[in-house]
């Protein structure tokens, strides 16, 4: 050998024990995960019709959907969301939470003044735009007559917990 190298031995390959029935299991929920993550989505268009407002979730507001939840095969939701009219705290200012993984909404006319837990009380004007922790509970203290909202939400599909 010559002088200052050094002799390097082969390694032995590890043995490979047959995975546990739980190791194989979490597997399979990762591969799930993974295959429900990367659902085909549908090219699809939504254009403004007046038409296309009405009722939804709350009484207070009508409602536009985009379209987007069968285009992602349920994985998002998205709407226009057109406050009504005059604000009635009685009405509207009930604390509630979304039992949702993900919420963006954006002001696209008007404002909307709402109160988050632990965040305190916020006034968001057009060009506005935030985001709601999952379950974050909120109240809604105010809009205006002429309030629009982006609002879109993972999944499609979700509940309203009201907590009043």
């Amino acid at each position: 050998m010559a002088k200052g190298r050094k002799k390097v031995q082969a390694r032995k390959p590890a043995s490979r024990k047959p995975a546990s029935r739980k190791v194989n299991a979490r597997r399979a929920v990762k591969a799930k995960t993974r295959a429900k993550k990367q659902t085909k989505h549908h090219f699809t268009v939504s254009h403004l019709n007046e038409a296309d407002f009405d009722q939804g979730l709350r009484t207070y507001a009508k409602y536009r959907d985009l379209g987007i939840a069968p285009a992602t095969g349920g994985m998002v939701q998205a709407h226009v969301i057109r406050m009504l009219p005059p604000y009635r705290a009685e009405e509207v200012a009930t604390p509630h939470l979304h039992d949702v993984e993900f919420q963006m909404i954006y002001v696209l006319k008007g404002w909307y003044k709402t109160e988050f837990e632990g965040e305190g009380v916020h006034t968001f004007h057009a060009g506005s735009c935030w985001l709601q922790p999952p379950r974050i509970k909120h109240s809604v203290l105010g809009y205006s007559d002429d309030c629009e909202l982006l609002e879109i939400v993972l999944p499609a599909e979700f509940k309203t917990v009201t907590l009043a």
